[in-house]
């Protein structure tokens, strides 16, 4: 579903992502870790068409984002970092300028779409409330929605649980783990415990290259009885 070939990017002297690959299929949930500056974010903006790499390349269902970028954004959700929106507008009126953008052109093809989106994120409460009035959380889960507004065959979510409190991760936790069957999910996340707990597979990338891409089960087998950021620090050399 998604696959990443020697991705690589550059900023001035620092060479933020080195030679980065892996595949995604369908029915994964790959959780994506790593220190503060590894190159996750900048891997993932890669991926979605945001950033052109430098060399290396992504296909989305054989689809090569460095040929066809727009292409490749139809085929995925995508949740940047911090889920930045519209804050003037109402939850229903961002999700149904989505839609319209997303190609549902008429009335009844947007209503659906974003009736769909704020069932599955449970924001039906707020659709009527401007986003700058909303909690973080909030802000969260419609960043979340719209993600997931064109039901994509592959999403790509950089921390979907920040800012939520407990009751809320575990309902968005649910949410990925229950879509995951139909999809390719990529995770980024500082929360170990959430890839334990719903990631099938685990890649740690350090200094812009991949150090580890296995399962859970085994990243936890490497140090029996370690405690989880205990092994992640060994592997990247730093503090989390």
């Amino acid at each position: 579903m998604i696959e990443v070939k020697g991705l690589v990017k550059t900023y001035g002297t620092k060479r933020a992502v080195d030679g980065v690959s892996f595949a995604v299929r369908r029915g994964d949930i790959l959780g994506f870790l790593g220190p503060n500056g590894a190159g996750k974010s900048t891997t993932m903006k890669m991926i979605t068409g945001y950033l052109r790499p430098d060399a290396g390349t992504a296909t989305v269902e054989g689809i090569d984002v460095t040929v066809d970028p727009v292409a490749v954004k139809r085929k995925l959700g995508y949740l940047p970092e911090s889920a930045p929106a519209y804050g003037e507008m109402t939850v229903g009126e961002f999700l149904g300028f989505i839609a319209e953008v997303r190609g549902f052109r008429t009335k009844d093809a947007r209503k659906t779409q974003v009736e769909r989106a704020l069932a599955l994120t449970h924001l039906e409460g707020v659709s009527r409330q401007t986003i700058e009035t909303l909690s973080k959380g909030f802000k969260q889960r419609v960043g979340l929605a719209q993600a997931l507004l064109h039901n994509p065959p592959a999403l790509i979510l950089d921390e979907p649980t920040d800012g939520l409190d407990p009751n809320q991760k575990n309902e968005v936790r649910a949410l990925i783990k229950n879509m995951a069957a139909e999809k390719a999910v990529i995770l980024s996340t500082h929360i170990l415990e959430e890839v334990e707990a719903i990631c099938t597979r685990v890649i740690i990338i350090s200094r812009g290259r991949v150090v580890v891409d296995e399962t859970p089960a085994r990243f936890r087998a490497r140090s029996p009885g370690a405690r989880l950021d205990e092994i992640f620090r060994q592997l990247t050399d730093t503090d989390v």
